[in-house]
């Protein structure tokens, strides 16, 4: 049996949380640009959510901007599909599974485009999520008269002007408009292509005018990790379970987190759907939920990664099962990087808080996620993410950040690489580990001098934008880690600090 609208008055509502029958009508109030699992995973997620709650009480449109099959998937199952949440909340295993019923229908750009053009003249439209990947948000030279217009700006733009025209300008006609593609300042950028794709295109003062005033450009900070399809194995187990095959079942982390930029009391009526879930925040500022993410997801996964895999661990949730390297990373974020991030906009609980759902996130027993990817472009990644951590750590406490400095430490270990030709590798464990690291060769001629190395990693500029040997100490505590790395090993390294911490 199908996951349809037809047959779901023959699925078990005990093992599967199931639409009502109100929800497969409500009204479309939303379009989205994507069908990706992420918009899947989290936007859509969150409007279902409320539609169950009768709190936005509306449904979704989709674009599908490829040309890539898919869309019979949608018009098969009706839309709809299955949610899996798998993971750990709050030290808690979570598995939960919902069909989700906020997509009414998907439509081709290619070949639907005039059915995607009749959509903005329906008065209850006013919502556009997208989530084209980042090169979704470019710049080009689109004609909104082609059908379709072939960047997702021009298509937007097009839709937006069949809007205005439908209803004369009015400025209640205008549109919430929230991208969630990964880039910096989002719907900034995006609002700019806009405007200048309507002056390329002649479509007059008037118009650009209600694009202004009329419509809410909101920076977006998404973060859910959304790996799409399970396993052949486990998504036959599942669909044995609640009775039903899913040609669309995505899996989803139980962490979920959209913030969205606005001050707009209007916005907040538009989008009342945030009220249906602790995971979404409108707020006049993103910047701190960014900051977060920044250092203390993603900055304690780069100072890690090296020492991970020193230490023989393959994924994340397997180093995390580990008791000394588990304990090693909540003591890294709560003593080194929170203190940090505190500021006026973020409190010592916030910190800690998303320090100890990161810790969820990571202990996740149904991802696996490889150390090794995430040590793709290992350098920039430590620059960008970790050194502003050293520099605000010794402006706060002006003392070294010990597991930091271990965490650099077992960076250089692991980029004693071996060249061969223009390609890089390193040897850890037995194991061969492909180095894609634009400072590789720099590393690489470091290393040829061991007793050196420490000293010219830290001291070259062209790697950190700073001299690290300035910091006092800092040289000293990186040549002990790396010393004890090389010569004790890193399970051992971390046993013994444990051992100093718990004594």
């Amino acid at each position: 049996m199908i996951l349809n609208k037809e047959n779901l008055q023959h699925i078990n509502g005990e093992k599967v949380l199931k639409p009502t029958a109100e929800m497969l009508e409500l009204p479309e109030k939303v379009i989205q640009f994507g069908t990706g699992v992420l918009l899947r995973g989290l936007p859509d997620y969150f409007i279902d959510k409320a539609n169950h709650q009768g709190i936005f009480n509306g449904r979704i449109v989709v674009v599908k901007t490829t040309s890539k099959a898919g869309v019979d998937d949608f018009a098969d199952q009706n839309g709809l599909y299955t949610l899996c949440v798998k993971g750990i909340e709050d030290g808690v295993v979570v598995e939960e599974n919902s069909i989700n019923s906020s997509i009414s229908r998907v439509l081709s750009a290619t070949s639907e485009w005039e059915e995607i053009l009749k959509t903005a003249r329906q008065p209850e439209m006013k919502v556009v999520i997208s989530n084209t990947t980042e090169i979704g948000i470019v710049k080009s030279e689109d004609k909104i008269t082609d059908y379709p217009p072939q960047s997702f700006p021009g298509k937007l733009l097009a839709f937006l002007f069949e809007r205005y025209q439908a209803f004369n300008g009015s400025e209640e006609s205008g549109m919430v408009i929230v991208p969630t593609e990964l880039i910096s300042d989002n719907a900034d950028k995006l609002k700019e292509i806009i405007l200048d794709l309507a002056i390329q295109n002649k479509l007059g003062w008037d118009f650009e005018n209600w694009l202004k005033t009329a419509n809410y450009f909101c920076k977006t900070l998404v973060d859910r990790i959304v790996p799409g399809k399970l396993p052949a194995e486990e998504q036959k187990k599942i669909e044995a379970e609640l009775g039903y095959s899913d040609g669309l079942m995505i899996m989803a982390e139980p962490f979920r987190l959209w913030a969205i930029e606005s001050s707009s009391e209007k916005v907040k009526e538009i989008l009342s759907f945030a009220k249906a879930d602790k995971g979404i925040f409108i707020v006049p500022s993103i910047d701190k939920f960014k900051e977060l993410k920044l250092r203390l997801l993603n900055g304690t996964h780069t100072i890690s990664c090296g020492l991970a895999i020193l230490a023989g661990f393959h994924t994340v949730k397997e180093a995390m099962q580990d008791e000394e390297f588990s304990a090693h990373v909540l003591e890294l974020m709560k003593t080194e990087i929170a203190p940090v991030v505190e500021n006026a906009d973020i409190t010592a609980d916030e910190a800690i808080a998303f320090a100890n759902s990161v810790v969820d996130r990571f202990s996740n027993p149904f991802l696996e996620h490889q150390w090794q990817a995430i040590t793709l472009n290992y350098t920039s990644k430590l620059q960008m993410r970790n050194m502003p951590l050293i520099r605000g750590y010794y402006a706060l406490k002006n003392e070294v950040p010990q597991l930091t400095a271990l965490g650099v430490a077992a960076y250089i270990i692991f980029m004693n690489v071996t060249k061969d030709g223009e390609s890089y590798s390193a040897q850890v464990n037995g194991k061969n580990y492909p180095i894609q690291d634009e400072m590789a060769d720099v590393l690489f001629g470091y290393w040829q001098n061991p007793e050196t190395v420490v000293d010219n990693t830290l001291g070259d500029r062209r790697l950190w934008d700073k001299n690290l040997n300035n910091y006092p100490g800092f040289n000293e505590a990186v040549k002990s880690y790396v010393e004890l790395l090389q010569n004790k090993g890193a399970k051992e390294t971390l046993s013994n600090l444990h051992t100093e911490r718990t004594a």
